[in-house]
């Protein structure tokens, strides 16, 4: 083979190193902070990132009630359901649904940014949400991720 000639690697589930970050929600933007770890869960952030493989890290989120949304989005952005029955939606305010589950906005957000297929719904089981300052995944050693701009 020539030295001229380079193929690309593909990552596989036995090369994929996984890490564990911990993301601080207090006085972040909702959708920047999303953005952000969608791109982690995915693994955009590595040198070996594969389209079609789950090259991702774990994620824990903590604080997450203490998020913000930025401009009159508390009050104007709402949050739909849908039974599937006629007259079946139900509409909540975001201030509403962040005081009564916090963790279903974070969730909501990042789910809505990874891909809509089974890879998407593998991704999405690696990200961690809890509304308090504490988690119970001490065990594995994570990295804190500052998204803070400066």
């Amino acid at each position: 083979m020539s030295k001229l000639h380079f193929t690309t690697k593909h990552a596989n589930e036995a090369t994929v190193q996984r890490n564990w970050y911990v993301v601080d929600g207090t006085n972040q933007t909702v959708g920047r902070m999303c953005a952000k770890i969608a791109a982690i869960l995915r693994g955009k952030n590595k040198a070996y990132y594969t389209p079609h493989v789950d090259c991702g890290d774990y994620i824990i989120v903590t604080n997450c009630e203490k998020v913000v949304f930025t401009g009159n989005k508390m009050e104007d952005k709402e949050y739909l359901t849908f039974s599937g029955y006629p007259g079946g939606q139900k509409g909540e305010a975001a201030k509403n649904l962040l005081k009564r589950r916090p963790e279903v906005v974070i969730e909501r957000a990042v789910k809505g940014m990874l891909p809509k297929n089974r890879l998407g719904r593998q991704i999405y089981k690696k990200l961690f949400v809890y509304a308090g300052a504490e988690h119970p995944h001490g065990a594995q050693k994570p990295q804190d991720l500052n998204f803070n701009r400066k």
